[in-house]
């Protein structure tokens, strides 16, 4: 089945950022939020990053007009019904993404794909909260979308080898590359570079070295392109701190253990980018 139109349920940075490579790809998108005014807001996203590809000379103004103009504002889950695929791209939450499944769930054609974009939870549990549960696959953008090469493309326990193959074919059409991984908390990426984040502010708490020096020594000491206190201010001091947490709740392991600055940080909205402050400020 080759996909036309892609659903996006959250028109947030993950959201607006897969609407993005999707339009630009020659796809249609429906992107629904909440409320008119986010959807609206995702939209602009959307249209000041096209912008900056038309000044960059890397798109044409009538091929940014002509992908805004795939674009489908909506409200209501009914206006997915002609979706292909549907993509969560919600709050990394478990109780919410589960309610968000089951409200969908009776409104999508027979026939079509449910995706999550969560970056750890088990793509199995949530694919249990829908009647069709060998139609549900993780679909794990990268921050920006639009940069960032990689999907990881999560198989719960239930997930058919035909619904594999048609994500791995849209992902391939999205300009993206794709591994393949096994739902299992953090999955792969996360798993690996979440806890060296984590670590940055154990680091920061003990007063081995402040933020620029961290950053630094990972960028010129290892070779990063942005150092580990500068990745969680753009990731969302918020979203590292659940994901971490779910990952210590799955594994039961202490080395997992979200560290108590980067709680704290969080209790006081220091959220990072988004927030205009986290370890930096912006």
């Amino acid at each position: 089945m080759p996909v036309r139109t892609i659903g996006i349920i959250g028109a947030g940075t993950m959201g607006s950022g897969i609407a993005q490579v999707a339009t630009a790809a020659g796809l249609n998108a429906v992107l629904v939020d909440v409320s008119e005014a986010a959807v609206d807001k995702g939209v602009a996203i959307v249209a000041r990053n096209l912008d900056r590809l038309v000044a960059k000379g890397k798109m044409s103004a009538t091929d940014k007009d002509a992908a805004l103009d795939r674009i489908t504002r909506s409200t209501a889950y009914d206006a997915l019904r002609p979706a292909d695929i549907v993509i969560e791209a919600a709050t990394e939450n478990l109780e919410l993404k589960v309610k968000i499944l089951k409200q969908l769930d009776p409104l999508v054609r027979p026939d079509a794909i449910i995706a999550s974009n969560t970056s750890s939870v088990s793509i199995t549990k949530l694919a249990a909260a829908i009647s069709h549960p060998d139609r549900f696959i993780g679909m794990h953008f990268f921050n920006p979308v639009p940069v960032m090469a990689l999907v990881e493309i999560v198989r719960g326990l239930q997930t058919s080898d035909a619904t594999h193959d048609i994500v791995e074919a849209l992902s391939e059409k999205l300009g993206k590359t794709a591994i393949t991984v096994k739902s299992s908390p953090g999955f792969v990426v996360n798993r690996i570079l979440l806890p060296m984040l984590n670590e940055a502010f154990f680091v920061l708490a003990e007063s081995d070295a402040d933020p620029p020096a961290i950053d630094d020594g990972m960028k010129l000491g290892c070779n990063h392109p942005i150092g580990p206190l500068a990745l969680a201010d753009l990731i969302g001091l918020d979203v590292l701190l659940s994901v971490m947490q779910t990952i210590h709740d799955e594994f039961r392991d202490s080395k997992y253990r979200p560290a108590p600055l980067l709680k704290e940080m969080v209790a006081a909205g220091y959220f990072g980018r988004k927030s205009g402050r986290g370890v930096y400020r912006y």
